[in-house]
């Protein structure tokens, strides 16, 4: 099994996007992570159990990330990063949600945490209407 490995991530960049890339590039389908640092713009996201879209809110600003935590598993054979983040802003408030495309690094530094074992796929839930892990 690969180590834990800090990185950082790159300026600019989208920051979901960034975590997949760094994973798919060690080839590791079965990790969890954490991420901490700044952004400067953000896309988060709510699940809506009873109509089942997520429901999106942008976020404009320079924002601390208090805390970024997820996980890495499979999902149509491809890597899959899901995670949640929570957000400070200037006047020290937070929102926090599921982290989606759009949100932009300012600085970010990301453990990764590799884990032994089967990868777990995910595949679509009838129950949720969510993409979730099958039974190993």
């Amino acid at each position: 099994m690969t180590e834990s490995f800090l990185c950082r991530l790159p300026a600019g960049e989208d920051l979901l996007e960034s975590i997949t890339k760094v994973f798919r590039e060690r080839e590791l389908r079965k990790a969890a992570f954490n991420v901490i640092g700044a952004v400067t713009g953000a896309v988060l996201a709510y699940y809506d159990s009873e109509l089942r879209p997520y429901k999106n809110r942008e976020f404009d600003g320079l924002f601390e990330i208090v805390s970024c935590s997820g996980n890495v598993s499979e999902r149509d054979g491809e890597v899959f990063v899901h995670a949640h983040m929570v957000l400070a802003g200037e006047n020290f408030s937070c929102v926090g949600g599921h982290l989606m495309p759009g949100t932009v690094i300012f600085a970010a530094e990301l453990f990764g945490m590799p884990v032994p074992g089967p990868v777990p796929v995910r595949q679509y839930d009838d129950f949720t209407g969510l993409f979730l892990w099958t039974e190993p």
